[in-house]
């Protein structure tokens, strides 16, 4: 595929505007704050799917003396190196990191692996880029409200009338084309959670805690129609140690 085929190097500069630098809420008040909480105090970290890099120098600025960003979009890569701010950056693909065993202390993915295929080898791949011990901070769009066909019902045909959320063929690992934006596509694959949850147990990485906060407030005040399902999680945090055995 040419790199101008690709719908990530099509759509980095949507992606750029609409979720980065104080552009969107989640990353504001939810997932920015839970990342620097759980990359503090670990020193060498590996940001892979970095886009334009907000992670990376979140780490960079909390204190860890050497981040490293991944992303196989060279739009994302270009803007990481314009703004800077630290860290160091590759193009690269989470199933194909070039670096050696035990390079990291800490390895974050943010909203990553719902678009990678090969999720057994990205698995792999952290696990062996991880020291023993150090910190594997997971985060998903949470699969109860990726599965395909999922959505907010409002049923006004029962009586008295009922809101629910609907979920799709949750079992189903499936790979979708998803209209996030009108003319924007991009690929999503639906997992699961078992699905990840066991791939990390084979690669010698445990689960110690699991996140699933509420929408945050400036998320719903920006989308009032999400409100009445503000009970459904949009976002799944997974923090494994690396074991000393695999």
């Amino acid at each position: 595929m040419q790199a101008d085929e690709d719908p990530w190097e099509q759509h980095a500069a949507w992606w750029q505007e609409g979720f980065t630098e104080g552009a969107d809420a989640e990353y504001e008040e939810q997932i920015l704050p839970l990342a620097a909480d759980l990359l503090s105090g670990y020193d060498r970290v590996l940001d892979i799917g970095a886009g334009e890099g907000q992670v990376s120098r979140l780490a960079s600025t909390g204190g860890s003396s050497c981040v490293v960003g991944i992303d196989p979009s060279l739009a994302q890569a270009a803007k990481a190196c314009e703004r800077a701010g630290g860290p160091a950056y590759a193009r690269a693909e989470a199933s194909e990191l070039p670096f050696g065993d035990a390079a990291f202390d800490a390895v974050v993915a943010c909203l990553v692996f719902e678009h990678v295929q090969d999720v057994d080898a990205a698995i792999a791949e952290v696990s062996r880029v991880l020291r023993p011990g150090g910190r594997f901070a997971f985060f998903l769009n949470h699969p109860l409200l990726q599965t395909p066909g999922s959505g907010w019902i409002d049923d006004q045909i029962l009586d008295p009338p009922e809101q629910y959320w609907r979920i799709g063929p949750y079992l189903v690992e499936s790979l979708e084309s998803e209209e996030v934006e009108k003319g924007v596509f991009l690929p999503f694959v639906h997992r699961p959670l078992g699905r990840y949850v066991n791939a990390l147990a084979e690669n010698g990485m445990f689960i110690r805690r699991m996140h699933e906060p509420a929408p945050p407030e400036g998320f719903l005040a920006r989308a009032a129609e999400y409100r009445e399902a503000s009970t459904i999680p949009r976002l799944l945090v997974l923090v494994c140690d690396r074991s000393d055995t695999r």
